[in-house]
């Protein structure tokens, strides 16, 4: 079909009327009769009237100056030939600056009597368009000035183009299915929970009458919360995507203005604009920085203007005011600050938990991640998934960004498995510093510290498996060991306790074997401290204190005071010291039983500054404990090779013999591991004393 040539409408612009006028100056100033004048002394111009080569003469008043027209004659040779020609009817002038108009005239007198000058003498004023110029001109170019001005703060057509009189609008920018963003569903890797709510509220727009007909309603608002990097903002991307109508994004912040009333005003031009064109879908990205809870920070019994923009929001969202088919989505990985009546059913309907990947959801990420990426034949996503626990959408992609980089800037035509290990390390423990200069005592001192945390880690049943040891400075550690945690729900006291024996582990190793203890261990004491704590005042883990809980989930605290008092403190300390030392001596005592594994390690790290799990296995064989994360990842893989091998005979039943084909598109690839550095679950936070 061919396509009608669209109508070219001249549209008029202010800028036409700037260049009419400049025009319009610049052709006065330039435009002359076709005459040429030259500036001659008074003495020269006395001498060309005695000559007789002047027709008439012109006295300007007002500017005591006079003005001779030349005969062609005295013209030709005054001027050059390439200036003046004669016979072409081309006025020749010269200027000249008299003494005064009245001696000019008694000289111009004594001329006509004595017959030198027979010519005719007008006296006039001088209309000086130079003078003029710079008399208008910065009025003109000031009223020139003030229009531009005008336009821009008026803003283009009138929208939000920025400019004060456009302040107030939305800054909302309008995506549909052939928009920019073409992410969809199939690029969110995992979230297999989130997904399917998200895809509903799209089918809610989609076919509403499926889920009006029961007598429901739809959903007015749903919020996406979980950690940072989950994949809240690509869940909102990919329905922008997918979905078959209008989808308006914006940022909490552009919500946020110095002027008083303009969040107010740009919600309500936001659900104007929304409700125009509903059924529609408007999503607020970091929500936080304009739903925060009203009244926490008073200032000074003033109106907070961020207040203001949240109760327009409150209003807009579910007021007097109809918003049928205008579904709002939000994100934010603050909920506990979000102010409680937005959370209530009516605005956001349903909030949805984005929480970090587990197993299966990092292997899909990877295969996602993976695609653009040219890999050699040695990777295992499983493998590597297994081994990258609490990592997130972002992070595997960083992983993997980092490990092509750092293949590219070695030369090589695909990324290796050394490529991924390399990039885990660079991101986990940091830049590798060997030219950091350490003594052979100090290396020593490192290696000891970091065989003792190998050594009990692999004797302990919950403490965390080892994957690799290095004593190269990366980053700001002197040596560094990576773990394979395991993926729990729900920690016993015996993992919390293995953990803190484990970590202890460096601090002992110096003590037994070197004599004396260093700062080497200042973060396993941070770490353990922390974890201690935790155990005693949160979890209710103390036979001393037990069942107790000192944590406040809301995320108030407790301001000033502490929810205990000062003899219930001293108990809490008395037990953290008792859980620490315990363990400390525990740690000490494995250390004593392996003592023979525990050099034997030290020296192979000082020889090769780096050791893998083979090494420790060669030493004191492999681990009799099976991690769980192992058994639940056998058991999926069992389950999934299932799943595939009866949807292969239902395809073969299904599908013509000559239409089957291998489909090689999803090859399974991998990455080197990422495995945790070494490090004890993160407590809550612990209230001062």
């Amino acid at each position: 079909m061919d396509k009608k040539p669209k109508n070219r409408t001249i549209k008029f612009s202010m800028y036409w009327m700037y260049a009419v006028i400049i025009l319009f100056l610049a052709a006065l100033y330039y435009f002359d009769d076709n005459s040429i004048t030259k500036e001659v002394s008074y003495s020269n111009f006395e001498k060309y009237v005695t000559e007789g080569g002047v027709e008439r003469i012109v006295v300007f008043t007002n500017k005591n100056q006079a003005e001779a027209y030349l005969t062609d004659s005295l013209a030709s040779k005054i001027f050059h030939p390439s200036q003046f020609t004669q016979g072409t009817g081309q006025e020749a002038k010269i200027l000249t600056d008299i003494p005064s108009a009245d001696k000019l005239q008694d000289k111009i007198d004594e001329w006509k009597n004595n017959g030198t000058f027979t010519g005719d003498v007008k006296f006039e004023k001088a209309t000086d368009f130079s003078g003029m110029i710079w008399t208008i001109g910065p009025m003109v170019l000031l009223i020139v000035f003030w229009l531009f001005m005008l336009k821009r703060m008026s803003g283009k057509d009138g929208g939000a183009g920025g400019g004060v009189f456009s302040v107030g609008k939305s800054k909302a920018k309008i995506f549909d299915k052939d928009g920019p963003i073409q992410v969809t569903f199939k690029d969110v890797a995992g979230l297999s929970e989130a997904k399917t709510e998200i895809e509903e509220i799209v089918e809610f727009l989609k076919n509403p009458q499926r889920y009006t007909d029961l007598g429901g309603k739809i959903p007015k608002g749903a919020l996406l919360v979980g950690p940072p990097g989950t994949g809240k903002t690509l869940l909102a991307k990919a329905v922008a995507g997918e979905a078959n109508v209008p989808f308006f994004s914006m940022s909490g912040s552009d919500f946020v203005e110095m002027f008083v009333g303009v969040g107010a005003s740009r919600v309500r031009d936001l659900f104007r604009q929304a409700k125009e064109k509903a059924p529609c879908i408007v999503f607020i990205d970091e929500i936080d920085a304009v739903g925060r809870a009203r009244g926490r920070n008073p200032n000074m019994g003033a109106n907070d203007e961020r207040e203001n923009t949240l109760n327009q929001l409150l209003t807009e969202m579910d007021g007097f005011g109809s918003n049928s088919g205008v579904i709002i989505l939000a994100a934010t990985n603050r909920a506990d600050i979000l102010d409680k009546a937005l959370m209530r059913a009516g605005r956001f309907d349903r909030q949805i938990y984005v929480d970090l990947p587990d197993l299966n959801d990092r292997v899909a990420i990877f295969n996602v991640h993976l695609r653009n990426i040219r890999t050699d034949d040695s990777l295992d996503v499983e493998t590597l998934a297994r081994q990258t626990p609490g990592f997130s959408g972002a992070d595997i992609a960083n992983v993997c960004n980092e490990a092509a980089l750092i293949a590219a800037r070695h030369n090589k035509k695909s990324v290796t498995k050394q490529d991924f290990n390399d990039a885990v390390d660079r991101i986990i423990g940091g830049l590798e510093k060997r030219s950091k200069i350490t003594t052979d005592e100090e290396k020593q001192s490192i290696a000891i510290h970091e065989a003792g945390h190998a050594t009990i880690s692999w004797h302990l049943r919950y403490a965390s498996p080892l994957i690799k040891v290095t004593i190269v400075p990366r980053g700001k550690a002197l040596g560094a060991a990576w773990y394979m945690p395991e993926e729990r729900q729900i920690t016993p006291a015996e993992a919390l306790l293995d953990e803190m024996c484990s970590t202890l582990g460096g601090r002992a190793a110096e003590e037994l074997f070197i004599g004396h203890i260093s700062t080497g261990a200042a973060n396993d004491l941070e770490r353990v401290t922390k974890l201690a704590y935790a155990m005693v005042a949160y979890y209710g883990m103390s036979d001393r204190l037990p069942n107790l809980c000192y944590y406040d989930s809301t995320g108030q605290e407790y301001g000033f005071s502490k929810p205990y008092s000062e003899e219930r403190a001293k108990d809490i300390d008395a037990e953290v010291s008792r859980i620490i030392n315990e363990q400390y001596e525990r740690a000490k005592e494995i250390l004593r039983k392996h003592s023979d594994g525990h050099h034997r390690l030290a020296r192979t790290l000082i020889q090769r500054e780096v050791i893998f799990t083979e090494d420790v296995e060669q030493i004191f064989g492999k681990r009799p404990w099976v991690s769980r994360t192992d058994e639940i990842f056998a058991a999926r893989q069992i389950e999934q090779k299932q799943d595939d091998k009866d949807a292969d005979s239902k395809s073969d039943n299904d599908t013509p013999a000559e239409h089957k084909q291998e489909d090689t598109s999803d090859t399974q690839q991998s990455c080197r591991h990422s495995p945790e550095s070494d490090t004890a679950p993160t407590p809550p936070p612990i209230p001062k004393k």
